[in-house]
């Protein structure tokens, strides 16, 4: 990928080049989720996959390989579709890319009370502070977690805030998906 800096760790290199791929789809785009998976062990494990994936061997020995998974159902919340979720051993861990309404935390004091959620969505969506986010969050089943955020209004590679605690909730909830 040509906008991950090779020094980052597979995790970090993994999630921009998630997040490279769903930029280039554009915005508004529904959550996608994807399997990380270690590209060595694909590679020798499942050869045609490999190549049909354009992994031809030149990757480095801990490259991660981010591999889309169905389409996410969307008549259903995506932390009961989360809680459905269980991987292969063969899946080193997991990704999920979804948009969002973000408040700056100066707007906090202006929520009204007693907001139902579907009336809260609709009172962020009409403030005229808010930022449309895109965030790609991964973790490995060791633990590691990475994400990334990309601001609509700042659509651009040099852009992506990364931080392994950017997203917590969402990064709780995909380490959960490898709970036995």
């Amino acid at each position: 990928m040509s906008n991950t800096p090779m020094a980052a760790s597979p995790l970090t290199r993994a999630v921009l080049e998630i997040d490279e791929y769903v930029s280039g789809l554009g915005w508004d785009q529904p959550a996608r989720l994807f399997a990380l998976v270690d590209t060595a062990r694909l590679r020798a494990e499942q050869p045609s996959l490999a190549d049909r994936l354009g992994l031809d061997g030149e990757q480095e020995t801990t490259a991660l390989t981010p591999i889309e998974q169905d389409e996410i159902p969307t008549g259903k919340p995506l932390d009961e579709f989360l809680g459905t979720i269980a991987w292969p051993d063969a899946v080193a861990g997991c990704a999920l890319t979804v948009e969002r309404l973000m408040l700056p935390p100066s707007a906090e004091a202006q929520v009204p009370k007693d907001l139902d959620e579907a009336a809260l969505t609709k009172w962020v969506a009409a403030h005229p502070e808010r930022q449309e986010v895109r965030m790609t969050v991964a973790v490995l089943r060791d633990g590691a977690r990475e994400s990334a955020l990309r601001l609509r209004e700042k659509d651009s590679p040099t852009e992506v805030l990364t931080g392994s605690d950017l997203v917590p909730g969402l990064a709780e909830a995909l380490a959960a998906t490898f709970e036995e």
